[in-house]
């Protein structure tokens, strides 16, 4: 049996923001998608992506990819006693912080601006998410936001608010040993890349790698790249584990 890799989402996105790096590491890996628009906390997205690689027999390698929120779903699950161990892990574009007051207020206001208009808010965010160079090219931008705008408004709700009761579990990072890749967009706006620098330094075992010609949305926008830092890292890991 292949590695079990379980790419998790992030907020906004149904499974198709994998689905272009999927498709180049299916010869590698046995690839999996977590569902992440229906619970209402981390730490029930963190127990449903337990339950999506429950069949994985010990014996096969497991690694664990999160984008954005769902990076905030891998560190919940690696963070926690969950029922096996994991052989590596990869975070994209995202960040060990907790929530702060002043990031808690922004997203109260957003949550407002859901409500009132849904698609402006989504507009903003896709604007705001890519690399600058993105920005004119009306055919790509509206597929972006047409991905973002496919999950609805009232699951947009419920995970800012998912988000803003976030774990702190940078005591548990500093502790992990395991082969890890902290990946971010060079031009991300939403999680910066000092977040990723923070990250990175946190985890003993942590690379950090750049993507160029990105923003937060490396996934799509960079889905190759990736992919490609995705399959060193299962690379280290099997290199870990060699006699």
């Amino acid at each position: 049996m292949k590695p079990v890799l379980l790419l998790i989402p992030g907020m906004l996105n149904t499974a198709a923001v994998w689905r272009p790096v999927a498709a180049l590491l299916e010869d590698r890996f046995e690839v999996r998608i977590a569902e992440v628009q229906t619970q209402d906390s981390i730490a029930a997205m963190a127990r449903d992506a337990w339950a999506r690689v429950a069949d994985v027999p010990a014996h096969v390698p497991l690694v664990l990819c999160g984008f954005s929120m769902g990076g905030y779903t891998a560190i919940e699950m690696v963070a926690g006693k969950g029922p096996r161990p994991v052989d590596a892990l990869a975070l994209v574009d995202t960040s060990a912080r907790p929530e702060s007051a002043e990031g808690a207020a922004v997203r109260l206001k957003t949550i407002a601006a859901i409500e009132r208009d849904f698609d402006k808010v989504v507009a903003g965010i896709a604007q705001f998410g890519v690399d600058p160079s993105r920005g004119a090219d009306e055919g790509w931008m509206g597929a972006m936001r047409a991905l973002l705008r496919e999950v609805g408004p009232e699951t947009a709700i419920r995970q800012n608010r998912a988000i803003s009761t976030r774990g702190d579990h940078r005591a548990a990072l500093a502790a992990l040993r395991v082969p890890t890749l902290v990946v971010c967009g060079r031009s991300d706006r939403i999680t910066p890349p000092e977040h990723s620098q923070e990250l990175a330094a946190l985890i003993p075992s942590a690379q950090l790698e750049w993507i160029e010609q990105a923003g937060h949305m490396t996934p799509i926008e960079q889905p190759a790249r990736v992919a490609a830092l995705v399959a060193a890292l299962a690379g280290r890991m099997q290199g870990d584990k060699a006699p």
